[in-house]
């Protein structure tokens, strides 16, 4: 089965920076370069929210409204990985970070929804 797992979490101040990784590893017939990958957070007492995603094929990207212009999501097909820089924190962004494989994406799109494989979650904390 397919595994991901994510790394680079930690506390920073808010105004501060991370990068989170996430590594995917699987059995054979696992291509990653095919599958659109996204990011989700969740806050406790909060539902599942949609961060950011990139397609397979044409990488295009989409961010939630609250993450736009201070995100950034990108993919490396030779390392089976993807990242996502998080500039200008805010408290709010304080959450439980998620990667997650899309299997069934179209090679063009980013879906918010139907994601397949998710990693174990990574803390996010942003202090005021």
């Amino acid at each position: 089965q397919v595994q991901l797992v994510e790394s680079g979490g930690g506390l920073v101040q808010a105004g501060g920076s991370l990068r989170l990784s996430c590594a995917a590893s699987a059995a054979s017939g696992w291509t990653f370069s095919r599958y659109a990958m996204g990011w989700f957070r969740q806050a406790p007492g909060k539902e599942r929210e949609f961060v950011a995603g990139i397609s397979w094929r044409t990488g295009s990207t989409d961010y939630g409204d609250s993450v736009k212009g201070r995100f950034t999501v990108s993919r490396d097909n030779a390392k089976n990985s993807v990242y996502l820089q998080m500039n200008s924190l805010e408290p709010e962004d304080t959450a439980v970070y998620y990667c997650a494989a899309d299997v069934n994406s179209l090679s063009t799109v980013v879906r918010r929804w139907g994601y397949d494989y998710w990693g174990q979650g990574i803390q996010v904390t942003v202090s005021s």
